[in-house]
């Protein structure tokens, strides 16, 4: 219902509706969603024609590393003939190269993980959906979830979405995050920002660790 003496017709300031902030924890975790051969390779379909994201997101994660900030990374595989993809499957055309653990679907050696940093395999976008991110966070109490990784219209936004859903504050580092498209990557950052969590500058993060 309008304000009192207030027009009907009035749109407020999308900063004064969305303009709240949510804090940056004491328990945070690094994730590093789907940073595989894939998006990286020229020539693969999913090639996004920038590396930018991944030296970002390698720089982020020696800083974790370097803080004792436990680190989580997830890759893509389906079963035979996608079996486990269902709908999503059938609409991502270039998901088909990652049946099984064929090249395109390997980690990149700048973000490889070391012994001891947990690999999620998912078939979805949401690195939660079917997955135990959730309770795995949940046993290390964890409060923050620090996202960089592909894509940001993607995995990333779907990601951030569930993250402040199952109660842990996703921070999205703006440079270690990519997409094949400037549209909708600045669109996705700026609805998380508004409506789901933080978008964070790189040396703001690793400051923070």
């Amino acid at each position: 219902m309008p304000l009192p003496h207030e027009p009907h017709d009035v749109v407020r300031p999308h900063d004064e509706v969305y303009g709240r902030s949510l804090p940056f924890g004491d328990r945070p975790v690094l994730l590093l969603i789907d940073l595989m051969r894939a998006y990286f390779e020229p020539g693969a379909e999913l090639y996004m024609g920038s590396r930018a994201c991944l030296e970002s997101a390698a720089r982020v994660l020696s800083a974790a590393r370097t803080a004792g900030v436990p680190v989580i990374h997830t890759r893509v595989a389906f079963g035979p003939g996608g079996v486990d993809g269902g709908l999503f499957f059938r609409k991502v055309a270039p998901l088909r190269h990652l049946v099984g653990d064929g090249p395109l679907g390997e980690l990149m050696p700048e973000v490889a993980p070391r012994d001891g940093e947990l690999v999620i395999v998912k078939q979805y976008a949401s690195s939660f959906f079917g997955t135990t991110l959730a309770s795995t966070l949940t046993a290390s109490r964890a409060d923050t979830l620090v996202i960089a990784g592909v894509s940001t219209s993607g995995c990333v936004r779907a990601t951030a979405v569930d993250s402040v859903q199952h109660g842990f504050v996703p921070v999205v580092v703006r440079q270690a995050v990519g997409d094949r498209d400037d549209r909708p990557h600045e669109a996705s950052l700026f609805d998380i920002q508004a409506k789901y969590g933080e978008v964070w500058d790189e040396a703001a993060v690793v400051a923070r660790f």
